[in-house]
């Protein structure tokens, strides 16, 4: 990427920081030709949890004791929003979500508030898709209720196990018994909503996973997101990792959840997610569709397009020294244009995670770049019995689908 904006981490002042906000520095001629601006949609980072996961490698910190400052991050949050608005002005925003981290620590009052302020100062869709993560491990009775009356419309809440072996070995605050009352008072707030599962867990049998699969069918969610459970860099696991299942085991387990969840009528819309008709997560979609995001909050990234380039932006990462900066007007650590050469690899990370894959006029509309900046890699893909290719469309073969990561990799080579 060729950075265009990057602040030091000390200070953020002088061109650089107003060029990552000026709409005509970024609407200058370009190599890229878009047409058409793709749908936008809003990621808002919450970053504290009761304590952090041993797997997880997102921006997400152990919450401070005493009073979590709910108050004085929403404040960050708006300032981050009004500082934002020149890139988007104008554009409806079709998704919310607020993601972590557990959002479900901040109160509904002020959940209420931010939902508000953003209604105030974005072409909010009437019928936006809105959602809050919640962690079982905060629930209170009637509390999700109260979420759905400050406007959230779907909940996704971070269950992982109904097992309690697995909830220990996964080192989550919550038991099966929370898990199970989370999911049933989501259910009665909320027309739609979605359970986490993951997979693949230490000392996890095909019988667990079948017992997890049980629980949450029969809990009535209309949308299940599967994790396969992987070590990451930087996290307690990767330091001391557990024993996990043989890979063949694993694969056995993946089959399993496809199986069950098309017997119980739900459909894998993405390599991840499966849904029930009507309740596919359209702010996932849109990450999946190369849509625009605009991201507040801690460590948050934003990619937003203009008419001949498409700019990436993250966050700074530490809550505190985000804060300060964002009252500030000055909450980027870096803003930066996507290389012409990055584009179809970016695209093609995202689209080729669907199954019924992408129409060719969405790749050039959303990259700005003509069909034949990747027609002989469709080729290739398509000779390589990976990709079923027509006129208008491009999708995964079912040997596209299993082996995702070759299929992707094709489009790394430089336009």
């Amino acid at each position: 990427m060729i950075p265009i904006a990057t602040q030091p981490a000390a200070e953020a002042t002088g061109s650089a920081s107003k060029n990552a906000y000026d709409l005509a520095h970024h609407m200058r001629p370009g190599v890229l030709q878009l047409s058409a601006l793709p749908p936008l949609s809003l990621y808002v980072h919450l970053p504290w949890c009761v304590r952090k996961c041993p797997y997880c490698d997102f921006n997400s910190h152990a919450a401070p004791e005493g009073v979590l400052p709910e108050r004085a991050y929403a404040d960050a949050l708006i300032a981050d929003l009004e500082v934002s608005l020149p890139l988007i002005w104008g554009r409806p925003v079709h998704t919310v979500f607020f993601g972590g981290g557990t959002p479900s620590l901040f109160s509904p009052e002020i959940m209420n508030d931010l939902i508000a302020a953003i209604r105030a100062r974005v072409r909010l869709d009437p019928d936006a898709e809105i959602t809050l993560e919640a962690n079982p491990g905060t629930f209170e009775k009637d509390r999700f209720r109260a979420f759905a009356q400050a406007g959230v419309t779907r909940l996704s809440v971070g269950v992982q196990s109904f097992n309690d072996a697995s909830l220990g070995a996964l080192g989550r605050v919550h038991d099966s018994a929370q898990a199970l009352a989370a999911v049933q008072e989501a259910a009665r707030s909320f027309r739609t909503f979605n359970i986490d599962l993951m997979y693949a867990l230490p000392g996890q049998t095909l019988a667990d996973l079948d017992r997890d699969i049980d629980q949450a069918l029969d809990c009535g969610t209309p949308h299940l997101s599967i994790y396969h459970l992987t070590v990451e860099p930087n996290t307690y696991f990767a330091k001391y990792p557990p024993v996990l299942p043989h890979e063949d085991l694993a694969y056995a387990m993946l089959d399993r959840l496809s199986e069950r969840t098309v017997q119980a009528g739900m459909e894998r819309y993405e390599v991840s997610a499966f849904a029930r008709p009507g309740h596919r997560c359209r702010h996932n979609l849109n990450y999946w569709q190369f849509g625009d995001y605009l991201g507040l909050g801690a460590g948050a990234h934003s990619k937003v397009s203009f008419a001949h380039r498409v700019v990436r932006q993250v966050r700074y990462r530490d809550p505190r020294f985000y804060m300060e900066r964002a009252l500030k007007g000055q909450p980027l650590s870096s803003s930066q244009e996507v290389r012409r050469d990055e584009l179809p690899f970016e695209f093609m990370l995202n689209a080729l995670r669907l199954p019924e894959g992408f129409l060719i006029q969405d790749y050039m509309d959303r990259t700005g770049m003509p069909l034949s900046s990747i027609a002989s890699r469709l080729q290739e893909a398509q000779r390589r019995g990976l990709l079923v290719l027509d006129h208008q469309s491009a999708r995964p073969s079912a040997q596209g689908f299993d082996f995702l990561s070759d299929l992707q990799a094709l489009f790394l080579e430089e336009v």
